[in-house]
Parts: structure tokens; sequence; C-alpha cells
């Protein structure tokens, strides 16, 4: 439900900072808008060069309130801080307390901290002065300040003060506004019969105000701000028939027409109150009727306007039209997170995460990312309001001993600023030193691969020199010899025709099918050899494998996936990979007497590599033995690339040794 009023009669309570001064009241009441900002800005070019009396500092404050009151923030600040400078100079307290007033006023909606900053300064001198009145109200201000800034533990106490400076004041607006803000402060601190009690003391002094003859629609309409605020209790009380009581006899022509911004509020909370108490005749027009009447009167009253459309969504959800629904609350949403209401836009993440089944999680996500985002600004500004009040007070005399504490606050920042300098450039110098021992070490893997391909190759090379040459020397001490023979006893027999010498060459051409046989054979032996043509990292693993047999009568199973291709792993994996098979099977080979043992790679979801080394020798206690270097040598290299190195063994049973990479 919407707090009424508050917000309303803040602007409205200034009207009291009105004096009779030398500006043509009559025309200024008479014209528009930007004709008096006009007229305000002539007087001020008149008023740089008179001399600083009371007139003139009283003039500065009169058209710094005007400005405000045309909402023109900058120059009212402007205005009133030269009547603050003016003031000082000829130790003016009233309006040096005033000009305070009027400065923090022009602070109250986006610089909370330095509104209440000023009102705290403007207090001090109007306890100074004994102006208890004017006390009281500095009081309320800075409570209307932490009441908006969720400091309802803060608000109450300043708004106690404000009462204890009022006790015999007859200013029934400011008492009403002093009760009225009470009652929201207790409600928000979910005290709800002590927030009645305030809220009713504020009828209270709206009929004293009534019986003293004062302005009957400005009565009227603190009274239906009062009843709104007293029905929000109902609602939250649950009492949603009682507030539908109050508040149905408020929605007039009359009121629509006068106030239809009130108008829209009451017509809103009677809709909303009827929902909770689930009678939901008319309830969709009146939240509708509400929004179109707000959207009327223009972007000032967006702030209004959320909370309708977070009702009117909320409608739409208890009615199953989530479509409509959605299409609300998002709108609320997007004018909350505009607008800067986070208690809306955490209300609207809620809803939404209930409406739209799709996006949920994402809603649920962002409740808890803007909740998050509340906490962290509450404890970064917590005890800030105390913190401004304490640092006021150490202000006052002590200004020498303020410059040089700013002076000391300056060198510790500076010196903490160097340490934090240093601290980053170390940081970095380490990240990069890091990252160029990485590149190095890339280079150092890529560099000790390479030489493990090339004396490959050279072995390879050798071998096939090796085997070239026993090829040439079978070639020419076999074939060329038995050719040569063949073909010169050919010459001979072939001159001769007698059937002697015909069965002699048919013994010789029988004996070139048998060298043809043989070049045969050769040249498939030679086809054999045609793996030496190329080398690759499976080849090494296979060949450091192979070197093992050729050492003992174990029997290696050497097992790897078909399609898995050493190409796309990094040098730096694969010269690990390959010391921990050597380091694992130079182990076997001393301790384990196996008679069999399995070496498994395998590339598991295309991003996860692992090796199986499993033995069925003799095995040991893991938790006995103490672990040698080649055990602490397999795990360094598997954590050296952030990766997983298991051993399980049991006496009799066997050991396996399990190493996984994420790549």
């Amino acid at each position: 439900m919407i707090i009424s009023f508050v917000l309303w009669e803040r602007k409205q309570s200034v009207s009291t900072r009105k004096n009779t001064i030398n500006i043509d009241q009559k025309y200024f009441s008479t014209i528009s808008g930007s004709e008096k900002e006009k007229y305000l800005d002539s007087i001020v070019a008149l008023l740089k060069n008179q001399k600083n009396d009371s007139v003139i500092r009283e003039l500065y404050l009169r058209t710094g309130e005007e400005y405000y009151y045309l909402n023109n923030l900058k120059k009212s600040y402007s205005s009133s801080l030269t009547a603050l400078q003016l003031s000082r100079k000829e130790n003016d307290s009233s309006r040096i307390a005033k000009s305070l007033y009027y400065l923090g006023d022009c602070h109250e909606i986006s610089q909370k901290d330095s509104a209440y900053f000023y009102y705290l300064q403007a207090q001090k001198i109007y306890a100074k002065i004994k102006d208890y009145e004017h006390l009281g109200r500095m009081h309320f201000n800075k409570a209307y300040v932490l009441f908006y800034d969720g400091r309802f533990v803060e608000c109450e106490v300043e708004l106690s003060k404000a009462f204890k400076s009022l006790k015999n004041s007859d200013n029934m607006n400011l008492l009403y506004s002093c009760n009225t803000l009470m009652g929201n402060c207790l409600e928000k601190l979910l005290m709800y019969d002590q927030a009645l009690k305030y809220h009713q003391l504020a009828l209270q002094n709206l009929n004293i105000l009534k019986s003293n003859g004062s302005d009957i629609d400005k009565v009227t309409n603190y009274n239906i701000s009062s009843v709104i605020n007293i029905c929000n209790l109902y609602d939250v009380k649950g009492d949603y028939s009682r507030s539908i009581k109050e508040l149905s006899p408020l929605v007039t022509n009359d009121l629509k027409s006068q106030w239809p911004d009130l108008y829209a509020s009451v017509l809103s909370n009677l809709a909303y109150s009827k929902m909770k108490n689930k009678d939901y005749k008319n309830v969709e027009s009146m939240f509708l009727e509400s929004l179109h009447i707000l959207d009327s009167l223009g972007d000032r009253y967006k702030a209004l306007a959320l909370y309708k459309k977070v009702h009117l969504g909320e409608f739409y959800l208890i009615q199953k039209d989530t479509v409509r629904s959605l299409k609300n609350l998002k709108e609320a949403y997007s004018i909350a997170v505009k607008i800067r209401n986070t208690n809306e836009v955490l209300s609207t993440l809620k809803l939404l995460a209930k409406v739209d089944e799709k996006k949920k999680m994402f809603y649920a996500n962002q409740y808890i990312k803007v909740s998050d985002s509340i906490n962290g600004i509450q404890s970064r500004t917590n005890n800030k309001y105390a913190r401004i009040e304490y640092e006021t007070t150490s202000v006052e005399g002590e200004n020498k001993v303020l410059t040089r504490k700013n002076f000391y606050i300056l060198i510790f920042s500076f010196g903490l600023f160097l340490i934090l300098s240093g601290i980053f450039v170390f940081v970095y110098l380490k990240y990069k030193n890091k990252e160029l021992k990485f590149v190095k070490q890339q280079k150092n893997d890529s560099d000790e691969i390479y030489q493990l391909l090339s004396e490959q190759q050279e072995k390879i090379n050798s071998a096939k020199e090796e085997e070239k040459n026993k090829i040439a020397k079978e070639l020419h001490d076999g074939v060329m010899n038995r050719v040569y023979g063949v073909r010169m006893n050919l010459g001979f027999f072939n001159s001769k025709t007698d059937e002697r010498n015909i069965e002699k060459r048919k013994e010789y051409i029988f004996e070139l099918e048998n060298i043809e046989n043989e070049i045969r054979t050769i040249s498939h032996d030679l086809s054999r050899d045609s793996f030496f043509e190329s080398i690759d990292f499976n080849t090494l693993l296979s060949n450091l494998i192979k070197s093992q047999k050729e050492l003992s009568k174990t029997e290696f199973n050497y097992i790897i996936d078909k399609e898995f291709d050493w190409e796309n792993i990094q040098n730096i994996y694969k010269i690990n990979f390959y010391r921990i098979l050597q380091e694992a099977l130079l182990n076997i080979h001393k301790y384990s007497n196996a008679q069999k043992v399995d070496v498994k790679i395998q590339l598991i979801d295309s991003h996860i590599l692992k090796l199986s080394i499993i033995d069925d020798g003799i095995g040991f206690d893991v938790n006995a033995v103490k672990k040698g270097i080649g055990l602490y040598n397999i795990k360094e290299r598997a954590n050296s690339l952030k990766g997983h190195f298991k051993i399980k063994s049991k006496i009799s049973e066997g050991t396996e040794i399990t190493v996984i990479f994420t790549i």
C-alpha cells in the first residue's frame, strides 16, 4: 500500500518560511511559472551590487524559497548560499540558520546525507538562540530524511526530540506533520497499535486546524491523507473490510476534480483493499482509472503510478491472467529501476518470478542480486547519520585541529595509495612473471617433445640406413650374381636347339622365377618399413612401452582410442604425460614383479585426458609405505597442470595409477 501525505506535506509545510518583503506579491501570484522565474532572476541581478543589510539578506532567502517552489533547486541553492555567506559576515544567527535550512531543502531528494548535514547545522544554531519551534522543525526534517533512507529507528529518535522541542507549540501544521511521520515510521517498525495512536493524534491536530478556521481545502487534503495512512494499517493487520468502509466514502467527484492525484491514491488503495478481501468486483477498472489519472498528470507522478501498476499486476496474477500480469509487472519493474525505488524493484521481481515460469530462475537471481546490493550499500553506509552528528560536533571550535587532522588524513591516504599501488604492482609483476614462466615452460616442453621426436627420427633413419645397406648387399651379393649367371648360361644355350639344351634353358627360366620371387620378398620387406617415413607422439609412447617389453618378460597392452589425435593436445600436457608414463613404467619394472600391465589413454567429453596404468604385481599398502621420489614426481607433474593423481594398491592385488587432466 501507499504511504500518503508525508512527501506532499513536506512541500506544503515550507510555506511557513514566508516573510514580509519588498516583492509585489499580488503581481507575482498572477504570473506563470516561467514568468516567475524571470522575475526572480531580475531581482537577484539587482541584489548583487547592494549593500549587505538585513533586507538584502532576507530578499536572497525569499528568492531562494520561491525558486524552490518552482522546483529550480540549482537557483534556490545559489540564492540560499549567497544568503548564508552574507549572514555569516554580519554574524546574523537567525538567517545563518534559515540559509542552512534552505540549503538542506535543496538536497532532500538527491543527496540525503547533505540535507541531513545542513539541517543539523541549522538545528545547532536554533538551539543556541532558543528558537524551539524551528528547532523542532529541524528535528522533523532530519527525521524525514532518515525515514526515506530506511532508517526508521533513528527517525523515531529524531521525532521524539521534535515533540520535546514543540511541547509548548501551537503550530498545528507542524505537529500534524510530526504525528503523521511518527505513525508511518512506527508502521515500518511493525508497531501497528502505536502507529495508529499517532495517526489519531494527527486527526486531532486537524480538528484544531479546522476549528481555528484554517483553509478548508488544506484540512480536507490532510484528512484524506490521514485516512489513507490509517487504512494502510488496517490492511497490514488484515482488517480489509474496515479499510474498505473508511475509504469508500472518500471516492467522490469533488475530490476527483479538486485533487486528482489524491483521488487516484484513494481509488487505488480501495481497489487494493477489495482485492485483498477477495472482492474482485470493479477492482480492475478502479486500478485502471487510477493509472489513467496519474498518466494525465505527467511524469512527476510516476512514483505513485508505480505502486498502482504493481497492485494491478498482482490482481491479474490472482485472476490467473498471466499475460496482462506480466505486462504490468514488467512496466512497474522498469519504472522502479528508473526512479531507483529498490523496495519496489524487489517486490516486482518477486511477483515476476511467480508469473513467468520460463524466466523464474532469472528473476529469482535478479532478486538475490538486488537484495545483496542493497545490503552492501546499507553496510557501507551504516550509521552514516550518527557519524555526521559526531563529526559536526567535533568540528565546532576545533578548526585548527580539523585542519591538522585533514592533513594527516591526506598523508595517510597518500601512504595508503602508495601501499595499494605497491601491492598492485607487486601482484601485477608476479602475475606477469608467472605468465612468462608458463610461456617459457611451454617452449621448453615443445623443445623437449621436438628433441624426443628428433631422437626417435634419428633411430628410425639409422634403422632405415641399415635396412637399405642390407637390401643393397642382398641385391648385389645374391640377386645380381644369380641374374648374371643365368644371363650368361641362357646366352650360351640359346644357340643350341637339341632336347637336352632346351631342358637346360627351362631350368634357367625357372631360376629367373625364383629370382623374381626373391626380389618381390625384398620389396615387401622394404614396404613394411614405410612406417619409418613419419613419426608422431603416439609412436613415442608406443616405443616407450616397447622398450619396457625388451627389459622384462612383462606383457604390456597399450590401449588408446583409434580416433585420438595428439595434434590437438598442447605440448605442456604431452611432455608431462610422457614423463609420468615413463616414471610409472620404471617403478613397475623395479618393484612390481608384474606379469601383465595395461596402459590405457582416454579422451572423455573432448576435454578430459585420462591415463590409467594397471598392473597385476605384488602391490603395496599405500598408507604404510612412504611414497618415493618417483610417485612424488608423478604427483607434482599432475599438480603443475591442475590435474588429479590417484593411486590404488593392495598387497598381492596389484596397483592402479590414474592421472586426469582437464585440457
